[in-house]
Formats: structure tokens, C-alpha cells, sequence
């Protein structure tokens, strides 16, 4: 089967030159007239040695926009977020309008293969899943998408972390919750890495910390996100404004205020260590206006999310943003036309980092086993869109028309072998078959067939990603890891 991985989008633009200029313009006037409340004494330290205007009492800062320019072209406009192959086949050169699409976290509730009633998520979860990540070629990365229920908080990040490195070789990213956390995550990849040096040369794992819509860097997050900086790891910043809530109802509005909350995270990062791998971060989305629940799966957020990723390209910044989720509670219709539609959108505009685009349901809520598997398929025909139709002298074919004729064929043309595997897609979870046939083999729905397919992958011996001697290191050095981990 071909693999489609960072492929170049940018087809789709719902914004103009115009939109994104005015969008940038109110940008910084709310830096310069507004302000930003920075609620992490460093930072606000940081901001102030810089040049900006602080009050103190409001914990207030403000940028005149030369700063926030000179600020925002320290970060890189590319970040390389490396798997484990050797060969470099599971790497992620993010920026420009590449894409790749993955998993995405956390969600506190899991659908076991062929289960619709939901369970609280656990340590156990995420090694699973990591394995079936692994397995599917189509999910590029691996963002830990559960939160082990079972576990202290202060054992969430070593255990979340080490689960995923024994068992994918695929990029890892999480959220974190504890500084301490985020150094043991790293002292941990360094051992794996062989050195601290090797692992920032070929970082295979990143970081998220969030900030506050509107306008607000919050203490623990801001605390997080330089402690990860300080390390030279790469880090991502989203904000996640909801129009009507934390942002004003207008797809705009959210815009201004998604744009100003990320930006700030990645002039932060960049104070605290210049040139630190930093992606501009877009979990935007709108509420249910009737009740004000956070809403994944409509299609305003497949517009906000591409127009996000419009506006990392306008600052040459790599985008981390979100798509392919859905608000049902069950692997049904309106989930895969949820995910389908705001992942096509997104991966078309360029979107860099498309988490969230693999096993979501129920308002980001639940992780589903077998929605993995269903996503893989539509992750796998949306970079088909995003491959485009090529257009040269070999696929016009028409030495091949003028062999065939009028009235030819060309089904065993050599030109057909040829191309046939790698111009159309090949589905793996998609039924094809007549209907004799379909009913034949059990007359089964895309959710069985993907339970199947859960099932017969997990079914396989667990095999660790790590050697024995690794392993081994890991559990004498890091705090915390729970038994089977490593």
C-alpha cells in the first residue's frame, strides 16, 4: 500500500490576502491596546526585560508590534518531529503546507472494539493503542489521546510517555502536568536517544502546554511551556477560543483571538530559549449555542482550523492544528461524516500537525478503538485529495490512447500495472464487494469489520520497541513507572 505523509496542501484558502492582513492587523492591536494577563511571574519578567509595558497590578503586558515581530521570527519556521525508523520513513519535517495527520489527547473515556457504552480510560489504554497506532499506516503520528484515570497526576507523564516509547516507533507528543514530569519525560527519551545531544539532533518526542482564551497565560501552563523550552524540546502553545464563549461568536473574532493567545505562547518560548522548536497551536472550535458545551465535530471548526493554518504560513511558522473529530457517541453517520469533512478541510488548507484527526468521539470526551481503525481510512483517502491530480506526459498517457484506439482498452495495459497501486487509493477497511459477496462474507458493518481489525492486531504478541538494556536503565533512573511499562 502507498503511503501518503507529508504531502503539500494549501489547495483550499477560506480566507483572502485581504482577511488575513486585517485578521494580523487587530492581532496587534489587542497586543498593544488590550494587553495580554500573564499569570507566571517569570514570564511576566521575561516580557518586561524584552520591552514591553507591564502593569504590575493587573499583571498586564503589552507589545508595541515591533516587538511582537522581532519576538515571532526567533521561532523556526520548520520543526522536525523525528520517529524511530531507520530508514526516516515515520519522520515529520512540519511547516509549509506539508501534512500529516495523527491521534490526539486526552480524552478521559474509551469505546472498547465493538462496545457503544462508554468506561473510564487507563494506563493499560495507552499502551494499546500505541500499538495499534504502530500498526496503521495511515494515523503519522502517535498523540497520547487518553488520560490513565488510574494513576496520581504526579505518575501521569513518565507512565503516559514510557507506555507509548516501548511500543511505537512513531513520533510521540503529549500533554504534560508537572515540571518534575516533564524532566523525567526527558531524562527518559535522553537514555533511549543514547545522549542529550542525540535526542535534540532527533527530538521523537514534543510537548503541549496550553494557554487561556482570551488572553490569558496561565501560571501552570506558562511554567510548563518554558520548562520545556528551556530543554530545546519542541513545544507546542494552542489556544482553543470557542466562539461564543471564550471568543466572540464570529468565526473572525475567534480568529484575532486564537492568533493573539498562541502568538503569545510562541514569544515566550522564544525568550526563554531562542530558536526553541515551537509550533503556532489551533484547537479552535465554536459552542452549542443553546447549552455553551464545546462543539469538535462541526464544520466551523474545519474553517477555523484551516483558516489557522493560513495564518501559520502568513507568520512562516509551523501549525499544530485540529480536525477529524465528531460529537456522536458511537461510530455511526454523522461520525464519519464529522471527521471527514473538518479533516479534509484542514489537511486541503495546509493544516501541518492535524491532531485529534484519529479516534475521537463524543465532544473529544471518548478514544475508540475501532474509530482508530476507521480514521486510518479516512486519513488515508484525505491525503489522497491532498496528493491532487498529477498532470505530466506519463499520466496524460497518450502514447497509451493512440496504442489502444477507439474502442480499446487498457486493462492489461503495462501502463495500468504500473500505476494502479499508486495513483488510486487502496482502501483496507472500506467494503467494495457486490452485494452477493458482502452478504456472503457476514453482510458486516464498517464498525465490525473495523473491531476485526482492532482485535486481530492486538491479538498479535506484544513486542517492546525498546531493548532489554534500555528498559532496564529507564527503570533504575526514572521515578514512578508503573510494572509493564518497560
Amino acid at each position: 500500500m502507498t503511503s501518503r505523509r507529508g504531502l503539500s496542501g494549501g489547495q483550499y484558502k477560506p480566507l483572502s490576502v485581504e482577511d488575513i492582513n486585517k485578521i494580523h492587523a487587530t492581532s496587534l492591536r489587542v497586543f498593544s491596546e488590550i494587553g495580554v494577563q500573564v499569570n507566571f511571574p517569570e514570564a511576566l519578567e521575561l516580557f518586561r526585560k524584552a520591552g514591553a509595558t507591564i502593569d504590575r497590578a493587573a499583571r498586564i503586558a503589552k507589545f508595541d508590534p515591533k516587538l511582537v515581530k522581532e519576538l515571532i521570527e526567533l521561532a523556526p519556521s520548520v520543526v522536525h518531529l523525528y520517529g524511530r525508523a531507520d530508514n526516516g520513513s515515520l519522520d515529520c519535517e512540519i511547516g509549509g503546507t506539508k501534512v500529516y495527520m495523527g491521534t490526539g489527547g486526552t480524552a478521559l473515556n474509551v469505546l472498547d472494539p465493538g462496545e457503544n457504552k462508554a468506561r473510564r480510560s487507563g494506563l493499560e489504554d495507552i499502551k494499546k493503542m500505541a500499538r495499534l497506532v504502530d500498526a496503521l499506516d495511515n494515523i503519522h503520528f502517535y498523540m497520547l489521546n487518553v488520560f490513565p484515570n488510574d494513576l496520581p497526576v504526579e505518575q501521569v507523564d513518565v507512565n503516559r510517555f514510557g507506555a507509548a516509547l516501548n511500543r511505537t516507533r512513531k513520533h510521540i507528543m503529549g500533554g504534560v502536568y508537572t515540571v518534575e514530569g516533564v524532566k523525567n519525560v526527558i531524562r527518559m527519551a535522553e537514555i533511549i536517544a543514547g545522549s542529550p545531544e542525540k535526542l535534540r539532533q532527533r527530538p521523537f518526542i514534543s510537548m503541549v502546554a496550553c494557554n487561556i482564551s482570551p488572553f490569558k497565560l496561565d501560571q501552570s501552563y506558562g511554567q510548563l511551556a518554558m520548562e520545556v523550552a528551556k530543554h530545546g524540546i519542541p513545544v507546542v502553545v494552542p489556544a482553543e477560543p470557542l466562539c461564543g464563549a471564550t471568543a466572540p461568536v464570529t468565526l473572525a473574532g475567534n480568529l484575532v483571538v486564537l492568533n493573539v493567545d498562541t502568538l503569545i505562547g510562541v514569544m515566550l518560548t522564544q525568550l526563554v530559549n531562542p530558536g526553541t522548536p515551537v509550533l503556532y497551536g489551533s484547537v479552535a472550535s465554536i459552542t452549542d449555542m443553546r447549552d455553551m458545551k464545546y462543539l469538535s465535530g462541526a464544520i466551523e471548526m474545519g474553517l477555523l482550523n484551516a483558516a489557522a493554518a493560513q495564518m501559520a504560513h502568513f507568520y512562516n511558522l509551523p501549525l499544530y492544528s485540529t480536525a477529524g473529530m465528531s460529537d456522536s457517541k458511537i461510530n455511526d453517520t454523522q461520525a464519519g461524516y464529522e471527521s471527514a469533512l473538518t479533516g479534509l478541510l484542514v489537511a486541503l488548507a495546509g493544516g501541518n500537525f492535524i491532531h485529534d484527526a484519529a479516534g475521537f468521539i463524543e465532544f473529544c470526551m471518548t478514544a475508540s478503538y475501532d474509530k482508530l481503525v476507521i480514521d486510518n481510512e479516512i486519513i488515508g483517502m484525505v491525503m489522497r485529495a491532498v496528493e491532487g491530480i498529477q498532470v505530466n506526459d506519463e499520466t496524460l498517457a497518450f502514447d497509451v490512447l493512440k496504442k489502444a484506439g477507439p474502442g480499446g482498452h487498457f486493462v492489461s495495459n503495462r501502463h495500468t500495472r504500473k500505476f494502479m497501486r499508486t495513483e488510486l487509493y487502496q482502501p483496507q477497511l472500506s467494503d467494495r464487494n457486490n452485494r452477493q459477496d458482502w452478504e456472503r462474507e457476514g453482510a458486516k458493518s464498517a464498525q465490525a469489520r473495523a473491531t476485526e481489525i482492532v482485535e486481530k492486531i492486538l491479538a498479535k504478541p506484544e513486542t517492546p520497541v525498546l531493548s532489554s538494556e534500555i528498559r532496564t536503565e529507564i527503570r533504575k533512573e526514572i521515578p514512578g513507572l508503573q510494572d509493564g511499562i518497560m
